[in-house]
């Protein structure tokens, strides 16, 4: 019964204290996944040592949930209707930029000296950005609905491309049971696609006939706890599964105009417990030994982020201020990355104290400087219109 007792406890003081940290963050205007993170930090091993061993039981769980309704809220992005509103651009600069920095940044960690596998793994988490920083600091102007249209989806090729490059690891440190890697990375991502569209398809019909307009909270949860459960069954992404679960049911659910609402109101307190928990789970002495690395793969990131925003925009003739402020506008990263961090520490354990390190504290600092490189890239974008 202590143990109860010391669960619940360590559990609503969390919550209480990530509120009140969150709240901080809001009324400051300092980035709150970084206060988040601090707060962990102190609370853990690595500083006060506040919370009980048992505390840490709960993160894969907890990062499993939240990242299944993440996966699920950006599904509802991948809408046809969506994509065909941000314009031409939005397509074909949003895939070009997350390859480029992707192949970026695991080109540069491997020549650094990691194993190929961890420089693959981070190159695929630096493909995502942080949509609600960088939407915190924009105004409207033409340059900026392009550069929604591809922070909606910017995630979306970051856990595919993530998706692919677990398969691929796997298959190189013989996790897979499979003899190739087009089999693998088919079952990881046709596998998890497939899935979401299967739970997504009913899932598009059923909610809201209930409470006509909208589904309820129990209906959306049980669906995608039950996708995410079947995911892991069957061995396929989890992450990829809720995704395309999301877009099915925005692609399909015709009778109800906000399908997601009911899991955007459960979902924050889960996001407070992964980023307090993963701060706390963070050991300072290998962030500072890390540094080298760090460099590395903020530099590598930024220059893909440039780069891929440039020549793809070059490629389509996009206007000048798109091809010359686009990628520099996409560099804070935060939430997604943090749990694909997470996803691939669980996934190889021997690579953890490499992966966690990097992106907690590139996180920190992306989350800090990312959004001031947005706001000069809007207004000198909208100086040269």
């Amino acid at each position: 019964m202590q143990s109860v007792g010391l669960i619940l406890l360590t559990l609503g003081a969390i919550l209480f204290m990530g509120f009140a940290t969150d709240e901080l963050g809001r009324r400051t205007r300092l980035p709150r996944v970084t206060l988040l993170l601090i707060f962990g930090v102190l609370i853990g091993p690595s500083v006060f040592n506040l919370l009980p061993e048992i505390s840490f039981q709960w993160l894969p769980l907890v990062t499993d949930m939240a990242l299944l309704m993440v996966g699920f809220l950006l599904g509802e992005r991948l809408s046809f209707s969506k994509l065909s509103e941000n314009g031409r651009y939005v397509f074909f600069i949003s895939v070009t930029e997350a390859l480029v920095t992707c192949v970026s940044v695991t080109l540069g960690l491997w020549l650094l000296g990691l194993p190929m596998g961890v420089a693959i793994l981070l190159g695929a988490i630096a493909a995502a950005s942080a949509p609600a920083a960088t939407l915190d600091v924009i105004e409207e102007l033409k340059f900026v609905d392009t550069l929604e249209g591809i922070v909606a989806v910017d995630d979306a090729w970051g856990l595919i491309l993530f998706g692919f490059a677990l398969a691929l690891v796997e298959l190189a440190v013989g996790v897979s049971p499979h003899n190739g890697l087009f089999f693998s990375g088919l079952k990881e991502v046709g596998g998890s696609i497939l899935l979401g569209f299967c739970v997504g398809a009913p899932m598009a019909f059923l909610t809201g006939r209930i409470r006509p307009g909208s589904p309820t909270q129990v209906e959306a949860l049980a669906l995608v706890f039950i996708c995410g459960g079947l995911a892991e069954m069957l061995g396929v992404s989890f992450l990829l599964a809720a995704l395309s679960m999301g877009a099915t049911v925005a692609n399909l659910a015709k009778h109800h105009e906000q399908p997601f609402h009911a899991i955007e109101n459960i979902e924050r307190p889960f996001l407070i417990l992964i980023f307090v928990l993963a701060g706390a789970a963070l050991h300072l002495g290998s962030l500072w030994e890390l540094g080298l690395i760090g460099l590395v793969y903020m530099f590598c990131r930024i220059l893909g982020k440039l780069l891929g925003c440039y020549l793809s925009a070059r490629t389509i003739r996009a206007p000048m201020s798109i091809q010359r402020w686009m990628g520099l506008a996409l560099t804070p990263q935060a939430g997604v990355a943090m749990g694909m961090a997470l996803i691939a520490a669980d996934r190889f354990p021997a690579h953890s104290t490499l992966i966690l390190p990097v992106v907690v504290g590139t996180t920190v600092i992306f989350e800090l400087l990312g959004p001031v490189a947005t706001r000069c890239a809007v207004l000198n974008a909208q100086e040269k219109e």
